[in-house]
């Protein structure tokens, strides 16, 4: 049996928990979804309410596990999705110095396509 290929890690996911992402490629294409976990490592994301899997569960009283088929999310490579911004556009994510006042700056996250900022703290 030959095995089954995998995309490699990107080297940094500039997505974070608790974006809203569109799924632009695969099963789910074309669906929203707030991302629940990030694994940088693998590069993958867990999207709430994509990528829907069925996981057979064996019954198990001591533990009060009730058993049957449950469905649940599974990952998503990180490459498949696109932020959303405010307006509902699918956008690449990149960087802006921003200017606090009193010398201080930061680095924020900014949509590509709008130039909105997504980062919420202020």
């Amino acid at each position: 049996m030959a095995k089954k290929k995998q995309a490699p890690a990107p080297d940094k996911i500039r997505l974070k928990k608790g974006d809203i992402v569109k799924v632009m490629v695969g099963r789910d294409k074309g669906k929203l979804g707030r991302i629940l976990e990030v694994d940088q490592d693998r590069g993958r994301l867990l999207v709430e309410g994509v990528m829907m899997i069925k996981r057979h569960t064996r019954p198990n009283p001591a533990k009060q596990i009730k058993g049957g088929i449950a469905e649940r999310e599974s990952t998503i490579h990180a490459s498949n999705v696109m932020v959303v911004t405010a307006n509902g556009e699918a956008s690449r994510i990149g960087y802006r110095v921003e200017e606090l006042g009193g010398g201080v700056v930061r680095r924020v996250r900014v949509a590509r396509k709008t130039g909105e900022i997504l980062d919420k703290k202020a």
